[in-house]
């Protein structure tokens, strides 16, 4: 097996005090050194509601980060694609691809990325719009290529963009869709493991050749702790799990590290812990070596890594002793 590329999954964590500004300028400098490092792609996710992330626009953040890049991809990682009418993405990124031409990535997802009473109340969307997931991709897929699926409409700009698709998911379902499309496949599993390499095999073993692609292709996101040593790594893998226990459970937002400690000891957040399985922790080529073995079991052809840390420094240093 080849050895896979690497790319760069940005969730844009507002840290500690910062302000969504201060974050957005923070991704812009990584999205640099990603570029300078050779690493293939940039992707942004669609949150909502969730003061830790400052991603609620992928495709404004593309925008802004193209202007100030000048090879490398930019994409979204993903759209949320049931929040919003498939009409109107394609003319969103068909105006990004004419702006940035061929350095823009479309990877769309089927869950809400927010709460039930985000996506009821200020979204207005309905639950069982990620039902029409499938159609949806189609219709996008359409108005991005030389025929439209609604006869005298057309996305434009979009038209003849051929943006390219990639079908991003936590499970079967969006390994199905991808296989069954013809289309790129990622698989979050920086906070989903537990299907990783079933989802991969079904997505490999029912994969439809399509003329986007011809041969299934499959992206694996994983995070990454690197430090100057495997001493400093560990201390601030400690310090991202403590951080990630308080964001995801709100009651312990107000806990001490000691307090948060004895919870983990006591193995009563393991569910949660367990998120974040595919975690590469240490100095630099203790990273490596776990990204290469990562890959080797994985089969996949490109790797995203996801930076976790309590600061932006802390995710700068990261990336500079990866890509150096």
């Amino acid at each position: 097996m080849s050895t896979p590329s690497l790319s760069l999954l940005d969730l844009v964590p507002t840290y500690q005090t910062q302000r969504p500004g201060e974050s957005l300028a923070g991704s812009v400098e990584l999205a640099q050194l990603a570029e300078r490092f050779g690493f293939k792609r940039v992707w942004y996710a669609e949150h909502h509601n969730f003061r830790a992330i400052a991603s609620a626009a992928p495709a404004i953040i593309i925008a802004h980060v193209a202007a100030h890049t000048s090879t490398i991809r930019v994409g979204s990682g993903g759209v949320m694609l049931p929040n919003h009418v498939p009409y109107m993405i394609a003319e969103q990124f068909g105006t990004l691809a004419e702006l940035y031409p061929s350095r823009i990535d479309l990877g769309v997802g089927r869950a809400p990325g927010t709460d039930g009473k985000t996506l009821a109340q200020a979204l207005r969307r309905p639950p069982e719009a990620a039902g029409n997931f499938e159609s949806d991709v189609t219709q996008l897929r359409a108005f991005l290529s030389d025929t439209s699926p609604i006869p005298g409409i057309q996305a434009f700009p979009g038209a003849g963009t051929n943006v390219p698709i990639y079908i991003l998911g936590s499970s079967l379902y969006g390994a199905g869709v991808a296989a069954r499309l013809g289309l790129p496949f990622g698989f979050a599993s920086h906070f989903a493991p537990a299907a990783l390499h079933h989802a991969i095999a079904h997505y490999r073993e029912h994969f439809v050749p399509s003329t986007s692609a011809p041969d299934p292709y499959v992206i694996a996101t994983v995070n990454v702790i690197a430090a100057p040593d495997s001493e400093t790594a560990r201390h601030r893998h400690q310090q991202v799990v403590r951080q990630w226990i308080r964001i995801m459970n709100p009651a312990a937002a107000q806990l001490d590290d000691a307090q948060i400690d004895a919870i983990i000891s006591s193995g009563m957040v393991q569910p949660l812990m367990d998120m974040l399985r595919y975690t590469a922790v240490g100095n630099p080529q203790e990273v490596r070596d776990y990204l290469q073995k990562f890959a080797a079991d994985t089969s996949a052809d490109e790797l995203m890594l996801c930076l976790r840390a309590v600061k932006h420094q802390d995710a700068k240093e990261s990336l500079m002793l990866i890509g150096s």
